[in-house]
């Protein structure tokens, strides 16, 4: 069944708790509703039901695009990259809203607000603006509070997931996640529940601020347009765990467009992962990736299907994902294990299932080691 919404969402961050959000006043904003918010939305008031709880659920919807697919077609837009015409098989159109609409469903009174898709800091822009009526044109204030959002979009990433310092963060099985406290002026406080694992630190906030932005001084929201090239972190000594104050955003107009995301059907793939086990393991996983791929080209030219579209070989051991960075090892024999990863994309679903089937052989038709299949036959 393809919901469309996070159903996560729904029954493990809401359903078990949804009395004590009731009961203390709790808002609670989120985009897990997908391509299908509405259906998120039915599916939170059923667990409101059955509560017995009376909660005002608000949908951010126009997001969706599909409607006008014709019209963009029609508009001659093409693949920037590869110069390819409009997909015919668009699956989904949806355009990265801002924080108006979150703002303006709490002014008018909901509880819990659900969007599509939108930009992830507009999930904290928007109770700011509804909290201290931040205007339109105070840029600097709708910097900072999108500066908020930026930094606790990723959860636990900014209390010490994915650290350089890995080493340093304490007890990440029950890592806390963070907690914007802002004022009306736009700076604000970070920091994570007493008693949780994780560390927050100049250095882990600092990793987050910079991750997935682009320009640091032009990072472009529908709300502003962001300049975090002047913002300052500065650790507060007494808190359990570590906390940061932070300020320091600076904001201009945004400019006159959405972001938009679409998805099309462009055929079909599977992935192969199989351990290799013993001396050579590198090149007796290279040769048996390439071989597989050389005995289903053999099947397709028979059949009169065209080669894949796409192939990707790596072996995991061998630093592959380094290119030509990799550290070979000295004595030539290389690791003693490895692991293929195959990959393979086609048009046609038929020759991925072939490819599917061609793996298991390998485990008796080619090198000694080939240990097994990660997660059984490829699923296409």
């Amino acid at each position: 069944q393809v919901l469309g919404y996070t159903p996560d969402f729904v029954s493990a961050a809401m359903a078990p708790y949804i009395k004590d959000i009731h009961r203390k006043g709790v808002r609670v904003i989120s985009n897990a509703g997908g391509i299908n918010p509405l259906a998120c939305a039915a599916a939170l008031q059923e667990v409101a039901k059955k509560a017995d709880v009376d909660l005002k659920i608000a949908v951010v919807a126009g997001d969706d695009l599909m409607s006008e697919k014709e019209n963009l077609k029609g508009a001659g837009i093409t693949d920037l990259e590869s110069g390819k015409q409009f997909p015919e098989t668009i699956h989904s159109m949806n355009v990265y809203l801002g924080a108006r609409p979150i703002s303006r469903a709490l002014d008018l009174g909901a509880d819990i607000v659900v969007t599509g898709r939108c930009v992830d800091s507009g999930i904290v822009l928007g109770p700011l603006i509804h909290s201290f009526g931040w205007n339109r044109d105070e840029f600097d204030l709708l910097a900072a509070g999108s500066l908020a959002g930026h930094l606790i979009e990723c959860g636990a990433q900014c209390t010490g997931g994915i650290f350089t310092d890995w080493h340093a963060v304490p007890d990440w099985h029950n890592i806390g996640f963070p907690i914007v406290e802002c004022s009306s002026e736009g700076e604000f406080i970070l920091s994570k529940p007493p008693d949780t694992g994780g560390l927050i630190s100049f250095g882990t906030v600092a990793e987050q601020l910079v991750y997935e932005l682009g320009n640091p001084q032009r990072y472009l929201l529908p709300d502003v347009t962001c300049d975090f090239s002047e913002v300052s972190i500065t650790e507060i000594p007494g808190f359990d765990g570590g906390a940061v104050k932070v300020h320091g955003a600076k904001g201009s107009p945004p400019s006159t467009f959405y972001k938009v995301n679409a998805t099309y059907l462009d055929g079909f793939r599977a992935t192969a992962v199989c351990p290799v086990g013993g001396p050579k393991a590198v090149q007796k996983g290279k040769r048996t990736a390439e071989s597989i791929l050389q005995r289903t080209r053999l099947i397709f030219s028979q059949l009169g299907y065209e080669d894949y579209s796409a192939v990707n070989i790596q072996v995991l051991g061998s630093e592959d994902t380094y290119g030509p960075h990799a550290r070979r090892s000295i004595d030539g024999q290389g690791p003693r294990e490895a692991v293929i990863w195959l990959a393979v994309h086609h048009k046609r679903k038929e020759a991925v299932e072939i490819f599917s089937r061609e793996i298991a052989p390998a485990g008796t038709g080619m090198a000694p080691g080939l240990t097994g299949i990660v997660g059984g036959r490829p699923r296409v």
